[in-house]
């Protein structure tokens, strides 16, 4: 028993799983009104789990860990095409989707990095949560130099210990959302480049660039306390182009208050798969990310959070296929671009990408 204990206490004090914020900011947490009784809280009260819905946590987790699995991740390894970085135009904007919700961005010269995970498991576990086959097609060593390493909350598929120390070398910025320093702070980063910030902040990082850390319907949490640290989404704003990206989250009335505070948006990067009724609240259905692009006022949308890790129990190509048809006549142009693959944002008409999961089994 001795043996077992001292095994856990190993196992939750690997620096992965980060430690708890503490000190002076803890104390600028403890001073912000989404901070109650020692955890954030989202903007109106939701259950990050409805067991109305028929599932408990329980439940939702044997069917995840030992349920049928044939449908949800693709037979064959994913198609890419995969973009050499350090060849990009500097004068063009793009954005490059890495699969699930890492994203390159360039934008007026810069680079942005935005919740990278390289790793083969979004998970300290080596047997949950494995990558697609095909989807790393990319790693820490292919990147440039990073202007912005941007992590949007802590959860796993979204702040990855191995990917980020990897990166460390090349990592002028980091944004984030509160709490989230502590575990920059613990891997080893500067605290001069760690900049977080509240729900409704501006990151002036020059007078021609902006991160806005924005409200999101999520939670946080890395191993057993809840809400520790905050959540949100963000947006980048340069004079030529404003892009925004929703991070993980339920629909919810803040996309209409951040369309109309930003006069809408060139490209929104939308959370679009690993949705369950059971945890709605938390995750949008892929007619709701189109109903948010509306609301934001995207004049592309780029989905997000799928085509990586199976985290929910809908077949993996169905989050693509029921954005397409939500995205019939809405008033944005759908980007379906393979891993890899650049799509350029300042083309009068963006070009078209074909359904590349049609092209799969």
């Amino acid at each position: 028993m001795g043996m077992m204990a001292g095994g856990g206490a190993l196992f939750v004090n690997r620096p992965e799983f980060g430690r708890l914020p503490q000190g002076a900011r803890l104390a600028r947490m403890e001073a912000s009104p989404h901070y109650v009784d020692g955890q954030f809280r989202n903007l109106v009260p939701v259950q990050v789990m409805n067991e109305e819905s028929g599932e408990n946590s329980f439940v939702a987790m044997a069917k995840f860990l030992f349920g049928d699995k044939s449908e949800l991740s693709p037979q064959e390894p994913l198609l890419s095409h995969k973009t050499d970085l350090h060849e990009l135009d500097p004068s063009r904007d793009a954005a490059v989707w890495m699969g699930h919700s890492t994203f390159f961005l360039q934008l007026g010269g810069r680079r942005i990095l935005i919740d990278p995970v390289f790793s083969s498991y979004a998970s300290p576990l080596f047997f949950i949560n494995k990558a697609f086959p095909g989807s790393n097609v990319y790693t820490a060593e292919d990147m440039p130099e990073i202007d912005v390493l941007a992590i949007s909350h802590d959860h796993w598929d979204h702040l990855d210990y191995p990917t980020v120390m990897a990166l460390k070398p090349k990592v002028k910025h980091i944004v984030c959302p509160l709490g989230l320093g502590e575990y920059f702070e613990q891997w080893g980063f500067d605290l001069s480049i760690i900049h977080e910030e509240d729900w409704e902040a501006e990151i002036r990082l020059a007078e021609d660039f902006s991160v806005h850390i924005l409200p999101s319907q999520h939670f946080s949490g890395r191993f057993l306390k809840r809400n520790p640290t905050l959540w949100c989404g963000m947006a980048f704003v340069t004079p030529a182009r404003k892009v925004y990206y929703s991070g993980d989250g339920g629909y919810g009335e803040h996309f209409k208050a951040i369309g109309q505070k930003f006069g809408g948006f060139d490209l929104m990067l939308g959370e679009n798969g690993q949705y369950n009724m059971a945890w709605h609240a938390i995750h949008m259905l892929p007619e709701e990310t189109a109903q948010a692009a509306m609301d934001v006022g995207a004049r592309m949308l780029l989905p997000a959070h799928g085509g990586k890790f199976a985290l929910a129990r809908h077949p993996w190509q169905e989050p693509y296929q029921r954005l397409m048809q939500a995205s019939q006549g809405k008033g944005y142009k759908l980007l379906t671009p393979e891993i890899g693959e650049a799509a350029y944002l300042d083309g009068e008409q963006p070009r078209l990408f074909d359904n590349w999961w049609e092209r799969m089994r």
